[in-house]
Parts: structure tokens; C-alpha cells; sequence
């Protein structure tokens, strides 16, 4: 219900085509918002062969507003397949919404890139979340497995949604019977109006739900929010149908919030409130802790999109200020709607526009960081679906909150769930990073090896410590730069630079040099130092762009040392004759010693030795079957003090 009735969205698109008597009482019906009848009568004109472009656009639209993704679907893949030069940005964007609600994801991407390939001349800020986030998937794993959800007791069989705390109580909107004998029943999917209910809380538990029947009329009323105090209350009522003047047309009354006060034992008469407009729709009610900010969402003129969210100063004497666009973060060419702030001044609100699982998702930001670039967080699963997924509130007391859905296997055609959040949601810039510890030579994984970040004051973060499958879980504050380091007792660290990033997980694998692996031909700098070691391509003596760094630490070091004197060893693999290898591996250590002397290191300082295939590292000798990576592994110098 709340799918169409209440996220604002106002489309009149024109039409043409044969059957002009039945398509213009499909056309008549959608223009005011009577989405099911219009169902109806375009596709009894499917069925008899009548189609077009604007049929397909109007038909897959009363499918997905009204959250029958599955039918938008089929409804717009028959548009964009059949009419792609009449296809304009906005229906490949719903069109990704509904495949992903729908289960696609990978077509959903498909759709998106080309929504993204058409909205280049006119930029739009959902392309550009898009490119932005191309691993938002892995953004919303990130944020994933926060709360715990459980079905709440008052559901029916009807639609239920928009939770709102009321001192120890719950109130939320329903269209279950009405109790009167004229049922109230709205046209755009032909579910009775709604009125508020509340739940009294008894020892712990909700009590059965009954009529906060002092607010409810013969019209919708839905979202609400009280003031701390429970003394005050501000709601979102719909007017009635009306004729629009001049037009052989109905409109929906637009959506406005009223406010009521306790007064003596009684809730006051519901006075519109000044934002209100007959030409536009003001709706869902949030409050600031302070009570001196009303948060709405509205289609008013200025906005972003469909339905934008606003603010607007609650002066003392309760009259309001001049109402303010939350801007472009919050923002988008889509809907937002559903805004809710919790004592903490954190905004959730509902979006399709930024990059989510399908449908409305549910994010979180930082109100007090907004208007500096502050993040917009995707709160996850299990609280985000494929589905809708809106009307969230939490308290940050007890860290317990209700959210709706219309995901499968709920009880009506909307649900509230009950969540409980095992930890808070963080805006910092977290990365998670992954990875295997491997012995170099052997490739057997190291358990109980530890990997660290240290930051760039060299001080250490952050720890984690290898598994039974030496597989290892880290997060790193990713607004700054830092260093991973792997380490085990006898083996040489070795250590991994990341920049500041934009948070996307990685996937490191250390593999660790035993410390054994040289020969005893006094202190190994590679040892001191926690060199990498230097590698040759095959055949070739010519020092790699990778090698140049890890000489150059040996140069730093000769340069803070100066009586400082190194042997350079360097070896070959076993292919090739013996006197070859030798040969090549006198070519590898002069090659070294000479790029070092190139570095301002005096010659009298180096000397350099090779020493062929007669030290290998492993079991890769002549006539042994081995990997080039093994092979690779021989196909290394080394930094000899001298004695």
C-alpha cells in the first residue's frame, strides 16, 4: 500500500496508440493514481495485441510502484528489448531496481551501466553513485549482520508499517478493518484506508493492538513522530479525492502532516501545518532530539527527485521557519522518504536511489556531518532486502527499533519486524582485509602467524592471528595510510603499504621466507632489514622494477653506516649448464653491485659473488621436475655483511 500511496511519486506520462477508448480510461486511471484499475484495462489491451512503448512504460510502472517487481520486470524487458530508441534513463534505472529486487543482480548491473552510458551528457547523480560504488555489494557486506530481526506479534494478514515510539507504547498504521460500514477503500491498489493503531507495552511485551481512535478520519493517516515529552504529535493525513479545475480528471489528495497536543486528558483537534500545500505533498514526520527541527519528506518544488527529504526550524511559539533541502548526499533523482533521527542525531531514512539491494533500502548518516561530505551508509542485511524495506526507527537507549517490509514470507502485504542491533554502525573509513599466511618455500600455511597494521607513526592498530588454515581477518582505519605486516617465529616478516582508499576489502596473501634459507656466510641483511628477496627473470641479469626498491634499502642503510661493507650473493635456478649459471650469476651479482654503485655507494664497499646452481634453496636441481615458481625462488641475491 505504502509502496504507491505514500512515496510521492507523481507521473503523467502521455500516451498514444489504437483502441482510443480503452486507453484512455487506462490513461484516466493512472493519471489519478488509480494503479490497479489501470492494470487491468493495459493489460486487456496486451492481450489483444494492442502495444506500444507508452503502454509497456505506464504498465511496468503500476507494477513497480506497487512493489510487484517481478511483473515490472517482465514489463520493462519487453520495453527495452521491443522500443530501445524510446527508452529514456529513468526506465533502465527502474527497470535495474526491479531485476535486483527480483533476484538478478547481474543483469541489474547490466541495466545500470547502461543507465549510467545515457545519462553522460546530463549527469545524474545515481550514475555517478554507481561509478562510484562498483563494489557497493561489498560496502553493504561490510555493514551486514548488525541487527537481529524478529517478526512483531500485531501483524496481519493486511498491511502494517510506520512504527513510531509513544512513551512505553508503539503506534503504526494499518489498513485492517476499519470497523466501519462503509469501507474506505483507495484506487491506487484497492487496500482500505488507513488509520493508526497502538500497542501498549505490558511487563516486556506489546499488548494486542486497538485504535489510537482520537487522531483517526475517513482518510489515510500513517507516519508519526512524538515530542520527548509524548505531549505533542505530528502525523501525516491525505486529503480528499478532488477535481482538477479546467480537467475531465481526478487527483489524489495531496499528502500533508497535522499536529495535535494533549490538551486536559484528550488529544486536540489536528491543525495542517503551514508547509502544507494543495499543489504538492508534505508527509512522515521526523523530529530532532532537541524538538526544535521537523524533518518531512516532499515533492515540493526545489527538491532532488521524486520525493526529496526537508527541514524546517519549529520556532518556540510552534509556528515553522522557512523549510530547507537536505541536498544533494541525501538526495537523488529517486525517492527518499521515510526519515526518522535518533537521540544520537543519526538520520535513517528510505532510498532507492542509492546503490542498494533492490527496491527502498534503508540508510543511516550523521546529520551533524552532512553538509561537509559526511557518508551515507547502507544499513544491510538482514535489515535491507530485495524487497521494500522503510519506515525504520531504533532507540538508541535499549538498541531496540522496527522497521517494514514487504519481503516474502511476512504475514500481509506489509510487515513490521522488530530489531535488535548487536553493534552500531560506524562512519569511519573501515577496510576489511583478508588474506592466507604461506611458508615461501614450501607454500604450507602458517598457523598462528601474526598479521599487525601499523599505522605510519609506527604504532601498532590492530591484530589478528592466523587460523588452523592460516587464513586471518583485519580492519583498518582506511583514511589514512598503513602498513600490514605478517610475522611467525623463524621467519622473516614482510610487510604490505596501503594508501588511503576508499574502503574496498582486499584480499592479501603473505608468504614468509624461513630464516634458514641462506647459507652461513656471516649476518644476512635480508634478515636485519626484513628484506624481500631479489629475483632475476629467467635468463636475465637485469635488475627488476620490484628489486629496485629493496636495493635501494640496502643503499639507505650503507648510507647511514659507513663502514658498512656488503657481499652480494647471487645464484641461479638449475636449468641450464653449470658453467652457464655460474657465468649468469657473476653477471646478476656485478648487475647489483653496479646499480648500488650507481646509487652513490663507493665501490671499495662491494664485492660480488655468483655462485650459480650450487646453493639452491629447495629440491629443484638438475633433472628434478619442478614449477617456474619454484625455479624462481633460486633466482635470487643476497646482502652479506662482511666479515
Amino acid at each position: 500500500m505504502r509502496q504507491c500511496y505514500l512515496l510521492l511519486i507523481f507521473l503523467c506520462v502521455g500516451f498514444s496508440g489504437t483502441s482510443q477508448r480503452g486507453i484512455a480510461a487506462a490513461q484516466r486511471a493512472y493519471e489519478a493514481y488509480a494503479f490497479k484499475p489501470a492494470q487491468d484495462i493495459y493489460e486487456r489491451l496486451l492481450s489483444r495485441g494492442f502495444e506500444n512503448a507508452s503502454l509497456l512504460k505506464q504498465l511496468g510502472n503500476t507494477y513497480y510502484f506497487n512493489a510487484e517487481y517481478d511483473k515490472a520486470v517482465e514489463k520493462y524487458a519487453k520495453l527495452v528489448s521491443a522500443y530501445p530508441e524510446e527508452v529514456g534513463p529513468a526506465y533502465y534505472f527502474r527497470f535495474a531496481q526491479a531485476l535486483k529486487s527480483a533476484g538478478n543482480p547481474v543483469k541489474a548491473d547490466s541495466m545500470m551501466t547502461r543507465f549510467t552510458e545515457l545519462t553522460k551528457t546530463s549527469p545524474d547523480v545515481r550514475a555517478a553513485q554507481y561509478e562510484q560504488n562498483g563494489e557497493y555489494m561489498s560496502q553493504i557486506d561490510l555493514n551486514s549482520d548488525r541487527f537481529e530481526i524478529t517478526t512483531f506479534p500485531n501483524n496481519s494478514e493486511h498491511t502494517e508499517f510506520a512504527p513510531a515510539f509513544y512513551n512505553s507504547d508503539l503506534l503504526f498504521a494499518s489498513d485492517r478493518d476499519t470497523g466501519n460500514l462503509a469501507r474506505y477503500r483507495h484506487t491506487w491498489n484497492r487496500h482500505d484506508f488507513l488509520d493508526l493503531y497502538v500497542a501498549s507495552r505490558m511487563q516486556g511485551s506489546l499488548s494486542r493492538a486497538k485504535k489510537f481512535s482520537q487522531l483517526n478520519s475517513r482518510f489515510h493517516e500513517s507516519t508519526s513522530v512524538f515530542t520527548a515529552d509524548g505531549e505533542t504529535v505530528y502525523f501525516t493525513r491525505s486529503g480528499p479525492e478532488m477535481k482538477i479545475s479546467g480537467k475531465n480528471k481526478s487527483k489524489i489528495g495531496q499528502l500533508k502532516i497535522y499536529r495535535s497536543r494533549w490538551i486536559i486528558g484528550a488529544w486536540s483537534e489536528p491543525e495542517s501545518l503551514s508547509i502544507n500545500s494543495s499543489e504538492y505533498s508534505v508527509a512522515h514526520p521526523a523530529l530532532s532530539p532537541d524538538g526544535k527541527t521537523l524533518y518531512f519528506a516532499s515533492d515540493r518544488p526545489g527538491g532532488q527527485g521524486a520525493s526529496d527529504l526537508w527541514m524546517v526550524p519549529i520556532r518556540q511559539d510552534g509556528s515553522l521557519g522557512t523549510p530547507q533541502n537536505l541536498g544533494s548526499e541525501i538526495n537523488t533523482p529517486a525517492r527518499e522518504t521515510f526519515p526518522f533521527v535518533t537521540s544520537e542525531n543519526l538520520l535513517y531514512f528510505s532510498s532507492d536511489g542509492h546503490p542498494g539491494l533492490g527496491g527502498l533500502d534503508i540508510f543511516a548518516a550523521e546529520l551533524p556531518n552532512l553538509s561537509h561530505g559526511g557518508k551515507i551508509l547502507n544499513v544491510g542485511r538482514p535489515v535491507n532486502s530485495p524487497q521494500d524495506d522503510f519506515t525504520f526507527i531504533l532507540s538508541d537507549e535499549t538498541h531496540k527499533g522496527y522497521f517494514a517490509s514487504n519481503r516474502p514470507g511476512g504475514k500481509g502485504n506489509d510487515d513490521i519486524y522488530e530489531v535488535l542491533e548487536h553493534r552500531p554502525l560506524s562512519f569511519n573509513c573501515e577496510q576489511r582485509i583478508t588474506g592466507t599466511v604461506r611458508d615461501k618455500i614450501t607454500n604450507e600455511v602458517l598457523t598462528g602467524a601474526t598479521v599487525r597494521i601499523i599505522n605510519e607513526d609506527n604504532i601498532e592498530i590492530g591484530t589478528a592471528i592466523t587460523d588452523t588454515k592460516g587464513q586471518y581477518t583485519i580492519t583498518r582505519d582506511c583514511n589514512q595510510g598503513s602498513f600490514v605486516r605478517a610475522s611467525r617465529e623463524g621467519y622473516i616478516a614482510t610487510e604490505e603499504y596501503l594508501r588511503a582508499s576508499s574502503g574496498k576489502p582486499r584480499i592479501i596473501d603473505f608468504y614468509l621466507e624461513p630464516e634458514t634459507v641462506y647459507g652461513g656466510y656471516g649476518d644476512d641483511l635480508a634478515k636485519l632489514f626484513q628484506l624481500s628477496t631479489i629475483y632475476f627473470d629467467f635468463d636475465r641479469w637485469e635488475i627488476r622494477p620490484d628489486a629496485e626498491i629493496e636495493i635501494m634499502k640496502i643503499v639507505t642503510a650503507m648510507e647511514k653506516y659507513p663502514s658498512l661493507k656488503v657481499v652480494v650473493n647471487s645464484h641461479t635456478d638449475s636449468r641450464g649448464p653449470d658453467a652457464y649459471n655460474l657465468w649468469l650469476s657473476q653477471q646478476r651479482a656485478e648487475s647489483t653491485v653496479q646499480y648500488m654503485i650507481s646509487q652513490g655507494i663507493a665501490p671499495d664497499r662491494l664485492i660480488g659473488k655468483g655462485y650459480g646452481e650450487t646453493q639452491l634453496i629447495n629440491a629443484c636441481s638438475n633433472g628434478k621436475a619442478c614449477s617456474d615458481q619454484e625455479h624462481a625462488l633460486n633466482r635470487r641475491s643476497e646482502f652479506i655483511i662482511q666479515e
